[in-house]
Parts: structure tokens; sequence; C-alpha cells
């Protein structure tokens, strides 16, 4: 497959996704490839440990592809898009699960999707171009492919406020809020990669200090206001304070989707102090099974990435959104609950 590189070198299982034009977005095949070669290799006893890695300079990964999602959903159907993120939740988990070290190079954009492939292993190095990333909420999704977990496991309610906001972590931000493991420069990659393969032993790598964080000095502000219970009391709280921070966090909160902040905020809830994935997969299936049909993710993708008018006419006002239409997204999926 020409979007993705799977081979052993040495004593490791390499990944190394090859679309650097399409920022490494990841397809539905790409999912599949990456599952099939944690299947292979688990039991292989040639393969001591994976390495992810991506082509170009830009990403790891921008996201999943969300092209065909989008063709699909607007033509009213919503079975692909819901097969697709089943069976690219399956691969977060086993990634997550995986019994061998997982090694991977975070370099650039790691949003969404490509969080979901890079950011669930043992050993997770970004460096000085890293930016992380759940913007989901500005497309009419939640934080999803495990991310949920993340966040609700970060510092505080940090990751709330990465879940709401969409704000971009670099390396000392992605390490504090639990997307990292360790900071390395990039020119160090190559060689780490080389002696990876050659050894097979992850103990050679060895984080330095990471830089400051652009988010976790804003902590103290970030409680006082992202332990809201309600999406309602979050405005409010951001509302009734005069700082710069309140004031500029408040617009870009108005420019996501009520509907998919609002759940986002109840997941952050219900997950606290959870570890495992399955769980936090499983909650945000919820949402993404009935986006399309129920939510706003149609409407969010054309504003964003179609007509690109930034013009979102969102289903529910941020200010007058139904507990109901909450509920509706939240209700257990029965048969079509995701299993592993």
């Amino acid at each position: 497959m020409s979007d993705i590189h799977i081979r052993i070198e040495g004593q490791a299982g390499r990944i190394t996704l090859t679309r650097p034009k399409a920022l490494n977005a990841v397809t539905y095949d790409m999912c599949i490839a990456i599952e099939t070669a944690l299947d292979q290799w688990r039991d292989d006893d040639a393969v001591t440990l994976v390495i992810l890695d991506a082509e170009g300079d830009k990403a790891f990964s921008a996201g999943g592809d969300i092209a065909d999602l989008y063709a699909t959903g607007k033509a009213g159907d919503f079975a692909f898009g819901q097969k697709f993120w089943r069976d690219e939740y399956r691969m977060n988990a086993k990634i997550h699960e995986y019994a061998k070290p997982i090694v991977s190079f975070l370099q650039g954009f790691t949003m969404g999707g490509g969080m979901g492939v890079g950011c669930h292993g043992s050993h997770r190095i970004v460096g000085e171009t890293s930016q992380i990333a759940m913007p989901e909420v500005g497309i009419g999704l939640v934080p999803d492919v495990g991310g949920s977990l993340i966040l609700a496991g970060a510092p505080g309610h940090l990751g709330t406020y990465a879940a709401t906001t969409g704000a971009r972590m670099n390396a000392g931000d992605a390490i504090t809020i639990g997307f990292a493991d360790m900071f390395i420069p990039q020119d160090k990659w190559p060689g780490l990669i080389e002696t990876l393969v050659k050894t097979g032993n992850v103990e050679i790598l060895q984080g330095k200090p990471a830089p400051d964080g652009v988010i976790t000095p804003q902590k103290v502000e970030i409680d006082q206001h992202f332990g809201a219970a309600t999406l309602p009391d979050l405005l409010a709280s951001l509302r009734a304070s005069d700082s710069e921070f309140a004031q500029k966090t408040l617009k870009t909160l108005l420019r996501n989707s009520p509907l998919s902040m609002a759940y986002t905020i109840e997941m952050m809830q219900r997950l606290k102090g959870i570890t495992d994935i399955r769980a936090a997969l499983q909650l945000e299936y919820r949402f993404t099974f009935r986006a399309m049909e129920h939510g706003d993710f149609i409407e969010g993708i054309r504003a964003a990435i179609i007509d690109k008018d930034r013009r979102p006419n969102w289903r529910h006002d941020a200010d007058d959104l139904p507990q109901t239409a909450i509920d509706t997204m939240l209700a257990p999926l029965g048969d079509n609950a995701l299993t592993f």
C-alpha cells in the first residue's frame, strides 16, 4: 500500500505513514493494515518492539481522512462512518494494550485520528516541532480514538480545556497532559531508530528537558473555569471574568459545536479516574455512531473543509442546548455498541 510502509527491520516491526502531501491523514485501509501488522507481530519472537513514524516534516498525522466520511454521510449513508470509527477504535485499543513496546516519533502535527495511532503506545516521543491537538469539537465530533481517556486523566482540568477548545499542545504540554512520554531533539531520531532496530532495546531512549508548555502555565485560571459541571456553567464562568484568558477562551468555545462540547464535558466527568481505554472508546462511539444523523458532523465538515466559510450552522445554540439532545447522544447503543 502506497499510503503506509509496513515491514520488519532487524528486531523491529516498522510502520511508517507515507502520505506526507496529505499530512499523513489516516484512511480506513491504513487502520486495517496497522491492526493486521500488530496481530502478526504479537507472537512473532523475531519482533521485539514496534516503531511508528511518518514521512515529511509537517506532520506525524494531522488526523483521519474524512473525505469519504463526508461524502457518504452527505448522501445519507451513515453505515460507512459507523464502520470506520468502529474498526479504527478497535485498532486504537490494540495499540494501547499491546504487550510489546511501541515507540512512536511524533513530529509536527499529531491530531485526531493521528493521535489515535501515535499516542497510545508505550514510548511516545515528541520534539521541537510537535503540535498535538484534539480539535474535534470544531467539526461536530468529540475527542475520540481514545483521546478522551488521556484528556480525562490530565492534571486538574487541563484535559477539559484542551478537549473543548481544541488547543494545540507543544512538547512540554503534551508530556504534562499525558499525550507523550519524553522530549528528544529531532536530529537524534534517525540514530535512535537505527539503534532500536539493531538492539530492540528501548532503554536507550532517554528524554531531555522539554520546552515550557504554552497551555500548562495557565493552569490556575483553567482550573478556575473548566471544573464547571455543564457547558452553560462553563460559559457563565468565563463571562463573569474580564481577564484576557477568559474572554479569548469564550470566543474560541462559541465557535465550536455546542452539542459536541456538552458531550465532551460529560465524557470528561464520566471518565475521571478510569484507566480502561475500552470504556472510553465505547463512550466515544455512542456519539460518533450518531454524529452524522443526529449531530453536527456533516455541517462541521462543510464549513471547515468543503466550503471553508468557517460559518457552521450548528443544530443548537450554546446557551439553549436541551438536555434531551445530550441524552440522545449518550444513550446506550444496544446491539450496535462497540465490542472488541
